[in-house]
This record gives structure tokens, sequence and C-alpha cells, in this order.
């Protein structure tokens, strides 16, 4: 449980100090600093035999590679527009579409319909809302859904984390020019370089390795009803951290998302 708890805490916790070296590198300069962590962390980890993979394992692991730092990208863009906890919500619908999809029960039905209130109340027609930086959100989460997926596939085709590591590898690769042409235009401070790997290992190092030892442990559902606090505790680091407050009605609508996800996951247990 504390692993879980710490894994939950420390990824929305690095998401909130990336978010403090958006002045000066920007949602983009961040991310491509946590993708370079995150790639030094998954090949030390999985050390993938890329000369021995085929075209059938490579195409997934391609796929991948740009889905991870898509949803990356878009989600620390999403937090830079309407903030942690509603950016994480949004991105949120994305694990709890894979769940729900396919089922004919008419609790899911349910499940499906109090997530879909939640976001309406989250993404109501207001003078402050931002439909640019929701949308962002609403494409991290597609990206979300994407990467469970397409790491099914991975997983069955390469053994290990090799597939992973690879797919990290080549994003970090592909993100190698964009974070150069930042640090030209925009020179980094100390700090925020700082705080970008500060988001880089929170947010991915550390995450990896406390799911790693808890899913030897753990059922996996038991994992993924805890996953669904993620939510609240990133709307809860973003007022401490950020000064990102939320209303009595961003809330209801984080809470139906999260509920509905936890009532899927129960009922799923029986």
């Amino acid at each position: 449980m504390a692993a879980m708890f710490g894994s939950g805490l420390s990824n929305q916790t690095g998401a909130a100090i990336g978010a403090l070296a958006f002045p000066v590198l920007g949602p983009i300069g961040v991310v491509a600093v946590r993708q370079y962590v995150a790639a030094v962390v998954l090949l030390a980890v999985g050390r993938p035999r890329v000369r021995s993979f085929t075209w059938h394992q490579w195409w997934p692991v391609l796929l991948l590679a740009g889905v991870f730092g898509t949803m990356n990208l878009t989600l620390y863009s999403a937090v830079d527009r309407v903030g942690l906890g509603l950016a994480v919500t949004l991105e949120f619908l994305g694990p709890l579409a894979v769940a729900l999809a396919g089922s004919r029960r008419r609790l899911d039905a349910g499940c499906a319909a109090l997530a879909a209130a939640g976001v309406v109340v989250l993404m109501r027609p207001r003078p402050s809302a931002d439909y640019l930086g929701m949308g962002l959100g609403l494409v991290a989460a597609c990206c979300w859904a994407s990467y469970i997926l397409l790491n099914r596939v991975v997983g069955r085709r390469i053994p290990g984390a090799q597939g992973a590591a690879a797919a990290a590898g080549l994003s970090a690769l592909a993100f190698l020019p964009i974070g150069i042409a930042v640090a030209v235009r925009h020179p980094p401070t100390p700090g925020a370089v700082l705080c970008a790997v500060a988001a880089g290992v929170l947010s991915s190092a550390v995450p990896y390795l406390c799911d790693l030892l808890t899913l030897r442990h753990v059922p996996a559902q038991t994992f993924g009803l805890f996953m669904s606090v993620n939510p609240v505790l990133a709307a809860v680091v973003g007022w401490v951290v950020l000064g990102q407050g939320l209303g009595a009605l961003e809330w209801t609508g984080i809470g139906a998302v999260v509920a509905a996800n936890t009532v899927s996951i129960l009922m799923t247990r029986e």
C-alpha cells in the first residue's frame, strides 16, 4: 500500500515540480527532459536487444514510442493551461475507457455515464473555460488508452521490459533536437533544469520502479483500484505546490470520474 501511494504521490508531485519550469522551458522543454530521464532508467532496466527485433516486433514499439511522447506532451501542455487536477482527471478517462470498452453489463454502462457526467461538469461552458487545454487533456487520455493497448501487444511479442525500454529510447531520441532547439531559443536556468530533471525522476523513474515492485505482490485489480486516486492526488498536489485551487463543482466532477473507475474495478473483482 505504501509503495502504491508513494508511486502516485511521486508521479503527481513530479508533474507539479515540472510545471514550475514552464516559464523558462515551456511544457515541451520539460517533456523533453522527462523523456531523457525515462529513457535512461528504462534502458538500464530493460536492456533491449534491438538488433534481434523483427519487423513484427518493431512496429508496435515504434507506435508506442510515438504515443509515449505525445501523451506526455499533451498532458503537460494541458497542465500549463487548465491546471494539474483537471488535466490528470481528463487524462484518466483513457484507462477508464479501456476498462469499460466492450462490456455489456448495465453497471459498466452506468459507470460510463457517471464518468461522462463528471466530464460535463468539468468542461461546462463558462467565461474562463480553456477548451484548448481541456482538448489537450482528452488527447492525452486517448494516448494513455493507446499506450495501454500497445504495451499489451509489445509485452506479448518482446520479453521483459525490452519493448518499453526501446520505445522510451526512441522517444527520447525524437525529442533530442526539440530539447536542443528549446535550449538555444530559451537558455535554461539551473533551477529550471533541476525542476525538469526532478519531474523526470519523480514522474518516470520512481513510479516505474515502485509499480514494478508492487505488481509482484499486489493483484493487478487492486493496483488498478488504487490508481483511481491519482486525479485526487493531482488536485491536492496542484493546490499545495502550484496554488491551483478547485471549486466545489470541479471536485464533484473529479469525484464522479474516480467513483466510476472504482465501482467498475470493484465489480470486476466479484
